[in-house]
């Protein structure tokens, strides 16, 4: 078993103690630098970080392969990847880029395979002059969006 595949199984045996925890990302580069990137259902505690890195450094030998490891919440500005991450994020405002636009609207609904985007526009009204109010939804498949970041107000 290579270190990587070592890494990967004992994070998988960690997040699997923590059903509400799930992977966004993990990385080990040629120095065998670990970096590890959380989410959660209900978010992430600093103590959830712990537990995971304790999973995963309590049992690898430096002896055998010298290592530093960091495990980290995404954090708040940080891109949703998976849609797990959007489900959770059901009422929040996200600014979303695509291909050919920028849009910020509420997740309404997300399901493995595309998130339901709900917003107002100002458009022309279609009889006369001036515009008017109109509500927008669209379906968006995951694979169209390049980057979506959940909009924090104060």
């Amino acid at each position: 078993m290579t270190f990587k595949e070592k890494v990967a199984d004992l994070l998988n045996k960690g997040l699997e103690e923590h059903p509400e925890l799930f992977l966004v990302e993990l990385s080990i580069t040629g120095a065998n630098k670990i970096m590890v990137t959380l989410d959660g259902d209900k978010g992430v505690t600093l103590q959830d970080c712990i537990n995971i890195s304790r999973a995963i450094e309590h049992n690898l030998d430096r002896e055998e392969d010298d290592f530093s490891l960091e495990v980290a919440s995404g954090g708040a500005a940080s891109p949703l990847k998976l849609p797990r991450q959007y489900k959770k994020n059901i009422g929040r405002t996200l600014s979303v880029k695509t291909a050919t636009e920028q849009i910020e609207a509420k997740i309404t609904d997300a399901n493995e395979d595309f998130v339901v985007l709900e917003w107002e526009a100002r458009e022309p009204k279609k009889i006369g002059k001036g515009k008017e109010t109109v509500q927008k939804r669209l379906e968006l498949p995951y694979q169209d969006i390049k980057e979506a970041v959940v909009v924090i107000k104060f």
